[in-house]
């Protein structure tokens, strides 16, 4: 289970302090998969940073289990799958051995196979000895997602997963991410991709100014609007957001 609880994030700007994440509260059982719902500069990549550990939150704490990321932040990264927003990659190596040094990295056995497997599961079988710099934005993609699904994670911290995706690449990853529900993760997804929240998440938690403007199910959310409609729900519920500087 993933508990975040009172979370917050301030900057420094020319202005004073700007509250980027403002006492943010969720969690997301096993099995779940949860849509993080906003629009750009709601706060959305800011939350999924304090979450994995990569950025100290101003106040709040985020639970993996037991686990407090920012007392045991090596233990929870370990369990932790993440594809940030515009996920860095190794250019000049190839697929095949990023992979391997990811995997390395963490410590993995029986590596061969282990690459075979994700290779597969992620669709980037044809482009093993490809360099990543030679790829195309889908393809970078599919391998961001690759390393974080190589160790098997209990947890998945998505940030807009199926960006720069093709329909079809679109719906295998969808497809990849409800076999990952199906064996207990829990799963987080970014997202502005409204009918994502429909194929694959049964909860949402939608954020606005750094604020949470809705937290419930897939089905509750979509009652917010006379005709069932993600798209109406999420420009009612978002209507009064403004122009922040954070993502």
């Amino acid at each position: 289970m993933i508990q975040v609880k009172n979370l917050s994030k301030s900057f420094e700007s020319s202005k004073g302090l700007k509250l980027a994440v403002n006492d943010v509260s969720f969690s997301v059982e096993p099995g779940d998969v949860l849509a993080f719902l906003g629009p750009n500069g709601a706060g959305k990549s800011t939350t999924m940073k304090m979450m994995t550990g990569f950025l100290n939150p101003t106040g709040g704490t985020v639970n993996f289990g037991a686990l407090n990321v920012q007392k045991n932040t090596k233990e929870c990264q370990q369990i932790i799958g993440y594809v940030p927003e515009n996920a860095p990659l190794y250019s000049e190596m190839t697929v095949a051995d990023f992979l391997q040094f990811c995997g390395e990295a963490r410590g993995l056995q029986n590596l061969e196979e282990k690459l075979k497997d994700i290779s597969k599961s992620c669709y980037i079988e044809n482009v093993l000895d490809e360099k990543i710099e030679n790829l195309s934005k889908g393809y970078k993609r599919r391998v961001s997602i690759a390393q974080a699904l190589i160790h098997d994670p209990k947890f998945l911290i998505l940030d807009e997963p199926t960006d720069g995706l093709d329909p079809n690449q679109k719906q295998q990853i969808r497809e990849l991410l409800k076999k990952q529900a199906q064996q207990n993760k829990t799963i987080v997804i970014s997202t502005h991709i409204l009918e994502e929240v429909d194929a694959i998440c049964n909860k949402v938690v939608l954020i606005a100014d750094g604020k949470i403007k809705f937290s419930g199910t897939v089905e509750e959310f979509k009652k917010n609007s006379s005709k069932g409609k993600l798209e109406e729900v999420f420009r009612a519920l978002t209507s009064s957001s403004k122009e922040v500087l954070y993502a």
